[in-house]
């Protein structure tokens, strides 16, 4: 197993084929904390994000099983695609399924933005912007991606974060306002617009 972490994802996915499960389970290892984020800062909910990131992996499986895995060289780009389309999956069937008739109403709640859900679009949208601050998470110093991580995908306090980092709570409510202006430089200097619809 040890030698197995060492090898590049195409190779693991080449083992993998071939009959070493040790090989997949590196690859889950390697990217199940990054693509699990990238479907929870999209749903936003702990419980359908941990239901899409199981569905995620049984595709990746079932697609690398049946021949169909194409080596581009980006794995973690593929298995996010695939977790992509599975959420656009689960919002278009969860609008289907709340959809009725105003064929009788004066006026037209439903369809009136005022008062609606986000559109598929908007969710695209959205998810393209979390994309991107997952990344930027990436570029903070570790002290400060650790305390956002806590925060915002593992839904801490403070207080919690301050005793598992084993630091005080002041330092931990620093780290998250310097990993924010950390956050917020990097995307002025890359000219990334970061609004949520």
């Amino acid at each position: 197993m040890k030698n197995l972490i060492q090898l590049t994802d195409e190779k693991l996915v080449e083992l993998y084929v071939n009959g070493s499960n040790d090989a997949f389970e590196v690859l889950l290892n390697r990217y199940k904390s990054r693509v699990y984020t990238y479907i929870f800062l999209i749903v936003r909910n702990k419980e359908l994000a941990e239901d899409i990131f199981q569905d995620t992996f049984i595709k990746a499986i079932t697609t690398i099983q049946q021949g169909r895995y194409v080596d581009s060289g980006r794995f973690l780009g593929w298995i996010n695609r695939i977790a992509h389309n599975l959420i656009i999956d689960h919002f278009r069937k969860e609008k289907n399924e709340n959809t009725f008739s105003t064929d009788g109403l004066e006026y037209d709640y439903v369809n009136n933005s005022k008062y609606s859900e986000k559109s598929v679009e908007d969710v695209i949208s959205n998810e393209q912007v979390l994309h991107d601050v997952v990344q930027l998470i990436d570029f903070l110093p570790e002290s400060q991606k650790q305390v956002v991580k806590m925060r915002y995908f593992q839904d801490l306090s403070f207080k919690e974060i301050a005793e598992r980092t084993d630091v005080s709570i002041n330092t931990a409510l620093g780290r998250m306002r310097y990993a924010l202006m950390n956050m917020r430089k990097i995307a002025t200097e890359n000219n990334m617009y970061l609004e949520i619809k």
